[in-house]
């Protein structure tokens, strides 16, 4: 019988500043932003945020802990969204300052994971001032680095001297690997082949794979196999796992034949109310003993699925494990 009361933990809880997205509502772009979204959310979520009686929670803070309790969530790392090429590099959609003055009223429940870029486009050194700022001022735990909306991959070399000073902090990186989900933004940017020269030159550099790098997911779990500090996220893709199970026991059992099971964390990056419904996947996830016969799979222990459920975030993030709800 799974246990239901293990800590639970999720980073990619995206908020959005509710003005900013109305300030900017005319660019061309953000219909075809919203329509892209709409197509992952299509499998993720099988659902249509833009459909007229379309509902879902506003994207800030005083609804995500409505969830947070409803699924039983301890903590959230709370994050920006950025797309400032939706607007022609204008604005973002939310800013790390929001996200701090939205969290503050949930202290040890949210968790800032900044973000500071784009990091080329807006100069490295700026955005290795403010993550320096992000980590030593205002408590980050967690720090995203999304290529897709910037001038290169995730191996371009003007981001090492980034990287070497995430390095320095001591700060895990969420990294957004696959496909680009929406416009007008290219794949090549982060496929999960550019991770493999970055952990190379940066051992020591704590890397967390979001979204399994679907398509590519076989490719980033060998890469997982083979470099100890790269860690595999089901943030987003957690939704298509638990409505298409199989496909989550597939990628789930081949995993766990390259990496430890201290390497695979959750996250959301859903509407907040399909929270409850990944996160109880998880509580019960077991793979079935036809696959586990046929493809030589492993099992999922109590002790795996706490890891899964908050365990393993924690320790990336350096927070305790302690029960809030």
């Amino acid at each position: 019988m799974a246990d239901s009361n293990h800590f639970v933990a999720l980073s990619e809880c995206h908020f959005m500043n509710p003005q900013t997205l109305e300030e900017i509502n005319y660019y061309p772009n953000v219909q075809r932003w919203w329509d892209s979204v709409n197509g992952v959310m299509r499998a993720w979520a099988d659902r249509n945020l833009t459909d007229e009686d379309s509902e879902w929670p506003a994207p800030v803070a005083e609804e995500l802990i409505k969830y947070m309790d409803i699924a039983g969530v301890d903590v959230c790392f709370c994050l920006r969204e950025g797309m400032m090429d939706i607007s022609g590099h204008t604005v973002s959609f939310s800013t790390n300052g929001f996200m701090m003055q939205q969290i503050a009223p949930y202290t040890d429940r949210m968790y800032l994971e900044c973000m500071v870029g784009p990091i080329i486009r807006r100069g490295v050194d700026n955005a290795i001032w403010e993550l320096e700022y992000m980590v030593n001022e205002c408590n980050a735990k967690l720090c995203k680095v999304y290529a897709p909306e910037d001038l290169g991959a995730l191996d371009d070399k003007r981001l090492w001297p980034f990287y070497e000073k995430a390095q320095e902090l001591d700060i895990s990186l969420t990294v957004h690997t696959g496909m680009s989900y929406v416009v007008p933004q290219p794949n090549s940017h982060t496929l999960p082949g550019t991770l493999d020269q970055v952990l190379l030159d940066f051992p020591d550099l704590r890397m967390i794979a979001y979204h399994m790098g679907w398509p590519n997911t076989e490719e980033l779990i060998g890469l997982a196999g083979k470099h100890k500090n790269l860690y595999l996220s089901m943030s987003g893709i957690i939704g298509w796992y638990a409505r298409s199970p199989y496909r989550g026991y597939h990628a789930i059992g081949t995993a766990l034949q390259w990496v430890d099971p201290s390497k695979i964390v959750m996250g959301l990056d859903l509407p907040f109310d399909d929270m409850k419904r990944v996160v109880d996947w998880v509580r019960n996830l077991q793979i079935p003993e036809e696959l586990r016969e046929q493809y030589d799979y492993l099992e999922i222990t109590d002790e795996m699925r706490a890891g899964f459920l908050g365990g393993n975030l924690a320790r990336l993030a350096k927070i305790d494990t302690k029960k809030r709800v």
